[in-house]
């Protein structure tokens, strides 16, 4: 376990000390901002056109309901776009993992230490796994923020509720980490094949895009076909977490999903300790 923290710890070193970690800080940051401001704009909208209605949100579609409170109007709907976020940003965030220690050679040196194959998967991949976790974090202000300052935003003639509904927030906040530690230990394994960074990010890109892909074809098939498109979906995953409720089925399916991938990337390491 020592050697796996050490391996870790030195990830996050080369992370925080070269300038890569803090791009993708700050245009995940500046991207989240933009579209947390345009659903707390839509939102107050909402509210505001609420306040001329003499029915009050019964005059109100179903469709609609969701803007009723800031936890579903506002942080739900941010948190799903930044799943799709995630699915372009993480892919460059694990690229360097193993890649970059191949390119300048310094991958057979680590091999060379009394170090097992899976010691350096394993610490390896939680230290990008912390920079990827610190990424997702960015978005937490948002909810602060709402907490500390959305009173004035809720209010109608009907209703006064601006609670945050913080047990909801933390089950989107889950959904995100499922998601892109599933992304890292995909780009993880990618990265052990190649010695060029790019090349590792953009082939995790295309793999994690058919995910997405995946999403949009589930409802045009038909049968079993579609039931398992729209069971390996992260969509389908992660909707109930999403939702604010808690659900194993996710938690197995991501674990599983990750350490078949952690397990590809000791087998591709261990392979090189013969070359």
């Amino acid at each position: 376990m020592r050697n796996i923290i050490a391996i870790a710890k030195k990830e996050l070193t080369v992370y925080l000390t070269t300038p890569w970690a803090w791009i993708v800080f700050t245009v995940v940051s500046f991207v989240s901002s933009l579209f947390f401001i345009a659903y707390l704009i839509q939102f107050k909208d909402a509210h505001e056109q609420i306040r001329t209605m003499d029915g009050g949100w019964e005059q109100i579609g179903p469709d609609a309901q969701y803007l009723r409170n800031l936890t579903d109007g506002v942080v739900m709907p941010l948190f799903s776009t930044m799943l799709v976020v995630l699915l372009f940003v993480v892919p460059f965030l694990s690229a360097r993992i193993f890649a970059e220690e191949r390119r300048q050679k310094t991958l057979e040196l680590l091999m060379t230490a009394p170090l097992t194959s899976f010691e350096i998967v394993l610490g390896k991949y939680l230290g990008g796994l912390c920079i990827v976790i610190a990424t997702i974090s960015t978005t937490l202000v948002y909810p602060v923020l709402l907490t500390a300052f959305g009173s004035s935003f809720s209010a109608t003639t009907a209703e006064k509720t601006m609670t945050l509904e913080w047990p909801v927030v933390l089950l989107g906040f889950l959904a995100l980490v499922l998601w892109g530690a599933a992304i890292h230990s995909i780009g993880t394994f990618i990265s052990s094949l190649t010695e060029s960074v790019i090349i590792a990010g953009l082939v995790t890109l295309c793999v994690s895009l058919v995910w997405l892909v995946i999403k949009l074809a589930a409802p045009n098939a038909a049968g079993i076909l579609r039931d398992v498109l729209d069971y390996v979906s992260f969509e389908y995953q992660l909707r109930n977490l999403l939702r604010g409720v808690l659900d194993l089925q996710p938690l197995v399916f991501f674990a599983s999903l990750i350490l078949v991938f952690l397990l590809a990337t000791h087998r591709a390491v261990e392979s090189r300790r013969w070359v």
